[in-house]
């Protein structure tokens, strides 16, 4: 799911979702209950239009609650209350619900199924985002901008966070949350693709890992860990002439970056090559002999 708002920290408030069981998005005068409730009920059985009916009967304030479910088998339910603040409405499309309260135009909710649902050839993150900018696009938020987030779990539970939950991104306080979130998104991926070079490499595949880490540092190119994670892989691989420039660059930026790499060896994860690490450093290697005196004082 993906929510923009001109209220604070909106992604905490709205976006309820786990792995395998549905998504919860609870707005207008927002119940946050709606959101663990719900994906309980989903997690037990019920569909979402199901789940959605029993919390609305126990709520005595759903005149002014919005709320959106999607369970796992693609089922959408939804619902926006006589009182919430208009234009306030919702609009259904193919396992896609979108809805909005307090807008500028009531063709808000219509827009964003409709960009989402016409939107391909790329990410389902993009699609969400494609969203958000039709309802910008409408005239958005009647207040303004402020706040946005972007959240998406995996259609089963594996119970490993990072496959089960491979987005949640927040833009808390921002003059352009969309522009922001975009831009998290974007690193987001990347930091994704060095993980699946770790795991290459935990495998034994150099040059895939390889590829993975210069993709990532590619497409940041000012991000100082990624180049310092890239420059490392190729470093250890032996191809120390093409880490060097890359090193040096995140070395110029910070000189913690240079303490992190000696202490590397120790963690198992560079060689243990005081002369390598030197070069890259770009100082002398010096050997101390263990029975050398200590330094004079002065």
């Amino acid at each position: 799911m993906a929510v923009q708002s001109h209220f604070f920290g909106v992604g905490s408030i709205v976006s309820w979702a786990e792995a395998g069981v549905g998504a919860v998005a609870t707005q207008a005068t927002v119940e946050p209950a709606y959101g663990p409730r719900g994906l309980a009920l989903m997690r037990d059985g019920q569909s979402a239009p199901a789940a959605l009916d029993q919390l609305l009967r126990d709520d005595r304030e759903e005149h002014s609650r919005q709320v959106a479910m999607i369970d796992r088998g693609g089922r959408v339910a939804v619902h926006t209350g006589a009182r919430c603040i208009p234009h306030a409405g919702h609009a259904v499309g193919d396992q896609v619900s979108a809805q909005a309260n307090i807008m500028e135009r009531d063709t808000v909710p219509a827009a964003m199924v409709r960009a989402y649902s016409t939107t391909s050839g790329i990410s389902f993150a993009e699609r969400l985002l494609a969203a958000l900018d039709a309802a910008q696009g409408e005239g958005g938020d009647l207040r303004g901008r402020q706040s946005a987030a972007l959240l998406i779990v995996s259609p089963r539970a594996t119970g490993n966070p990072m496959e089960d939950r491979p987005m949640d991104l927040r833009v808390e306080d921002h003059p352009d949350p969309l522009g922001e979130l975009r831009r998290l998104v974007s690193q987001r991926r990347a930091y994704q693709r060095v993980d699946v070079g770790d795991q290459l490499a935990a495998a034994g595949d150099v040059e895939g890992s390889l590829a993975e880490y210069e993709a990532a540092h590619r497409s940041q190119p000012d991000n100082h860990e990624l180049a310092f994670w890239h420059g490392v892989a190729l470093a250890a691989s032996g191809r120390e002439d093409e880490a060097a420039p890359i090193l040096q660059r995140a070395f110029g930026a910070h000189a913690g970056w240079i303490e992190l790499l000696k202490r590397l060896p120790a963690a198992g994860l560079f060689p243990d090559d005081g002369e390598l690490i030197a070069r890259l450093i770009g100082t002398r290697a010096v050997s101390v002999p263990e029975s050398a005196p200590p330094p004079a004082a002065f």
